[in-house]
């Protein structure tokens, strides 16, 4: 649980608008294989709910706020995240889930790996039996 962190990104203010970036292997720890983003969550719900077995996720939240709740079996944390100039490092091996979503929130997901069914664990005792 040690190595997932909050990261701060670059902030640039400007009186027209404000610029952050994310480069891989400089402000986070891997390369980019994969993107997605979560929007339009319904009040109530949740996401996630899962551990993968190699891949690591760099979360932002672009709008609105959300909360990641991270488990290693023995211990959870939360993390609330809800500025664009900062995310959420999530280290493979976590189980991990996204919940108390705002309305219009959008969460920006960037991923080590590409897509593998395989890299999945949707049982967390399975998770739990493994740590």
């Amino acid at each position: 649980m040690m190595d997932a962190r909050i990261i701060d990104l670059p902030k640039f203010l400007d009186r027209r608008g404000n610029l952050s970036f994310i480069e891989e292997e400089n402000h986070i720890p891997f390369k980019i294989l994969r993107s997605y983003w979560i929007y339009d969550v319904p009040g109530g719900e949740k996401r996630g709910g899962h551990a993968y077995k190699e891949n690591q996720e760099f979360i932002v939240a672009l709008s609105g706020s959300f909360d990641v709740v991270l488990d290693d079996g023995t211990e959870r944390k939360v993390f609330h995240l809800n500025r664009s100039y900062y995310g959420l490092y999530v280290p493979k091996g976590l189980w991990r889930q996204m919940e108390n979503f705002s309305t219009n929130s959008l969460a920006l997901v960037l991923a080590s790996t590409p897509y593998d069914a395989q890299d999945y664990v949707f049982d967390y005792n399975e998770f739990k039996k493994d740590k």
